[in-house]
Order: C-alpha cells, then structure tokens, then sequence
C-alpha cells in the first residue's frame, strides 16, 4: 500500500498556519464577493472566489502545501483526479521544478484533461470514475517509488486547503455560516479543522455523489455511486477519512439536485458574472432551492469552489 506524508493526527489551526506560510507566494488570497442581499433580503451573502485560483480551483493550495512540506523524490510525484487536483499538482510541479504523472478517468472533462498535460505533466487516461484512476495512482507510486499525492485525504493536502478557512474568517469576521460543496472532502475538512464551530460549517452535495451524506447515515464512510452534472470534481466513492474525523465540527449536510445545481450556474453567471464550474455552484443551489435555510440577519458565505468549465452549456431544462 502506498503511504501518504502526515496522514495521522488532528490537522490543528497551526498546522493550517504553517501550510499558508508555505504556499502564499504560489496561491492567491481570493476575493470574498460581497452580494449583500442578491440571493434573499433574510441574510447578507459573500462569495469566496477560489475559482480565480491560478488552476480555477482551491486545490493549488493543497497540492503546495504537500509539495513543500517533504523534498518529493527523484521519482517525482503521482496523483489521481477527476482534474482540479491534476491541474494543481501539474502547475505546482512545474513551479518547483518537479516531475509528475497524473492519472485521470475517461469520465473527466477533456478541456480538464488537456490542460493537465499543457502544464507539462504526464496524463495517463484510465478508464472509469477517480477510484479507477486512484487505484493507477497508487500502484504506479509502488512501482516507480513516486511519491503518492492524494487530492483529499492527505493531511499535507487538507492543511492546505484550510487556509481558505482562514482567509475566509479574517476576511469575514462576522460571518455566521460557511457553505462548501463535498465530494471527498479535503475542502471541508480543512475549513472545518480551521473553524472549530467559531461559526457554523454546513456540507453541500449533489443528490448523484452523496458521500459525506451516506457516511452520517451509517455512522462510517461508505461506498457510493457517483454519477450526475458534477462527478468529474465530487465522482469520490467514498468521502475521506480525514474529513470523517473532522465530522464533529460540521454543523450540517444537505443534498441539491442537478437540475438545481445548473440553475445555480447560470445564475451566478446571469446576476453575478461569476463563471463556475457545477460542483462549485452547489452551495448556491443549497441556498436557492431552501435546502440550506439561513437564519434571518445571518452573513453566509458560499465557496464558489472552482472555475474549469466550459460554462453552463447544460441548460436547467436537460439536467437529470
């Protein structure tokens, strides 16, 4: 089995600190987006534009902070992704003048797929869904001697992307509640561990990669289909360890439809002019549709998680 750096242990507020020590001169402290009533005159609403990430999405902040918390051997580095972590892990690589092979499912995007291989890393296509290509991952690091990054459950990883936890909480300190989209869970683990219940942290999920939902209804992580409008960012079958053991400071997890999750889409483009991708647009569906109910005078934030995207060009009438 391959092995992950720092997989064990509580990921502390310190450690989330030391990682934004790590990566500030290679990410971006991203807009929070003031909309002020734009969504329901109940609650104000920021957006936390992690889509304008140098990738399009939060991962950069991972995949820097497991790319400079060990030296990666002169085998390089080797991930899965359905894209995002890919196109981080390519771009992060680059930068620090690493090697790295990247193994993506035949389900994912190919404008995601490309890209990856732009940056300069070596793309093998697997097909199926990201446990496929997760499982080419881990026996191509047991071959080569790679060093294994994984795009969520990597406690290296999940420090990382706690630090849009941070930048959230400084940004908005009177913020009551964050909303982040799951698939296995490395955002909202990392926010969480950052959060502490100093405000409410509330899961979103597509109704077709229900994960951090199924795993709260039988008490562990468990398998799942994954399948629907936004698989290729939220397709994990199962939602993280880490992010499990992080479950005590997740206040709450609603599920959104597709249908819901594409209207969002537009309308973030059509009021806000925000382009994203549809695993990003869940927690504005949450909101949209009442699956998620702030209370009045609350201050929500909703990461708008990532931007690799084409743009909505699955209208809300065709959606499952």
């Amino acid at each position: 089995m391959a092995t992950y750096p720092s997989t064990m242990g509580e990921i502390t507020r310190a450690d989330i600190t030391a990682a934004a020590g790590r990566i500030s001169k290679y990410t971006r402290r991203t807009p929070a987006l003031d909309l002020g009533s734009a969504m329901s005159t109940d609650y104000r609403l920021f957006l936390k534009l992690e889509s304008m990430q140098p990738t399009g999405s939060f991962k950069v902040r991972g995949a820097f902070s497991a790319l400079t918390a060990t030296s990666p051997p002169e085998a390089g580095v080797v991930a899965a992704s359905g894209g995002n972590f890919g196109l981080a892990v390519a771009h992060a690589t680059r930068t620090l003048g690493v090697t790295a092979r990247i193994f993506v499912p035949d389900t994912s995007p190919p404008e995601k797929i490309g890209r990856i291989s732009q940056l300069g890393a070596e793309v093998a296509v697997i097909p199926g869904h990201y446990v496929d290509a997760l499982a080419a991952s881990t026996s191509w690091a047991n071959e080569s001697g790679a060093q294994e990054l994984h795009a969520y459950d990597q406690a290296d990883v999940v420090a990382g992307q706690g630090t849009c936890g941070s930048e959230i909480m400084d940004q908005v300190p009177t913020a009551t509640s964050i909303l982040v989209a799951v698939g296995g869970g490395g955002l909202i683990g990392g926010i969480a561990s950052w959060a502490r219940h100093d405000l409410r942290v509330i899961g979103v999920e597509p109704e077709a990669c229900p994960t951090l939902h199924a795993a709260r209804a039988a008490g562990e992580p468990v398998d799942v289909p994954v399948g629907g409008v936004a698989v290729s960012s939220l397709g994990a079958t199962r939602v993280g360890q880490i992010a499990w053991e992080t479950d005590p400071w997740i206040d709450d997890d609603v599920l959104v439809s597709d249908r819901a999750i594409l209207r969002a889409q537009e309308w973030l483009w059509d009021v806000c002019r925000v382009l994203a991708e549809p695993a990003a647009c869940a927690p504005v569906a949450a909101l949209a549709t009442g699956a998620c109910r702030p209370a009045p005078g609350e201050i929500v934030v909703a990461v708008v998680s990532g931007a690799n995207t084409r743009g909505p060009e699955i209208t809300p009438e065709s959606a499952p």
